[in-house]
């Protein structure tokens, strides 16, 4: 088996995010004695918990160090709007800046506390589906036009066109799926490439919407995490979420309440945009089989043609 996931580029243990707790965040209740630890390590980001309350987020390469200060900006902006839906969101406590030794911005965020949302069996998320739409249409909001831009998420379909095809033509080869499974996930694409593109204003979008970055304890939506991939543009790439959170009742339930807030064209879009999540899974998950079991069973979900 060969890593998917990037290697750090800097060495992050409990004496540097000890040392950058106490520098720059000592008027926070217990930063300098609560108990640190690690609790995640994303292709991206680490995160420690600080205590009960809090977490320490550090971007762990330089590619992912701007996802930080979009994070500061965006969730400044549309953080209290989601959370008035009654889903919390980890709007920064401490804008961390380059200290101790560590080169990159870093954030202490309030600790949501619940289960990973990927952890929760399919069946048991519908109770998820209205209260996702709603912090969905808080965020999708008009974006300024200096919003953070992001090269993948947001953008049309056609842009990403030869990388889809080219994992499809890897799962094929490696017969990750059956010829079936191939063909569903290429239509899907093909019926989002032929719908008409978002042809309005950029709103904010979460840019990387999927059970691993929501958090809920059982059927019940507590949070959202994870904005570094947050942009402007086409809602339809979060909406993919229909497909890769929920079942069928589920995401009847979710199209549901979100009204008529989106048209057909960008359901067809979100369902391609699920698509070639699905396959970025399947594809990128050898050491990661929580994802790769995600978009195994978003295939299913695509293929079922709904």
């Amino acid at each position: 088996m060969v890593p998917d996931k990037p290697a750090a580029e800097v060495a992050i243990d409990e004496a540097l995010v000890r040392r950058l707790v106490v520098s720059q965040a000592a008027a926070l209740a217990g930063a300098e004695t609560s108990p640190l630890t690690r609790v995640a390590a994303g292709w991206d980001c680490e995160v420690w918990r600080l205590g009960a309350q809090w977490a320490v987020r550090l971007p762990r390469r330089a590619l992912a160090a701007p996802l930080i200060s979009h994070e500061h900006r965006s969730l400044a902006v549309v953080g209290t709007l989601i959370e008035a839906t009654g889903v919390r969101v980890p709007i920064p406590a401490v804008r961390g800046t380059a200290d101790a030794g560590y080169p990159w911005a870093w954030s202490i965020v309030p600790w949501i506390a619940g289960h990973r949302g990927i952890d929760v069996p399919r069946g048991e998320r519908s109770g998820w589906a209205e209260k996702l739409a709603a912090a969905l249409t808080a965020l999708h909001t008009a974006a300024p036009a200096d919003h953070p831009v992001n090269p993948v998420r947001g953008r049309p379909l056609a842009t990403r066109a030869a990388v889809f095809a080219e994992r499809l033509e890897t799962l094929s080869a490696l017969r990750t799926v059956t010829a079936p499974q191939a063909r569903a996930l290429a239509d899907a694409w093909r019926e989002g490439i032929a719908a008409p593109a978002w042809n309005r204003p950029a709103v904010w979008i979460h840019g990387d919407l999927h059970p691993g970055n929501l958090v809920a304890d059982r059927s019940r939506l507590v949070g959202i995490i994870d904005f570094g991939d947050v942009t402007g543009g086409d809602p339809a790439y979060d909406l993919a979420v229909a497909w890769l959170a929920f079942d069928r009742e589920g995401r009847d339930r979710f199209l549901e309440a979100t009204g008529d807030r989106y048209d057909r064209s960008t359901w067809t879009r979100a369902r391609a945009w699920a698509a070639a999540v699905a396959a970025v899974f399947l594809v990128h998950s050898d050491d990661e089989p929580d994802y790769e079991a995600l978009g195994r069973s978003a295939l299913d979900e695509i293929a079922s043609g709904t």
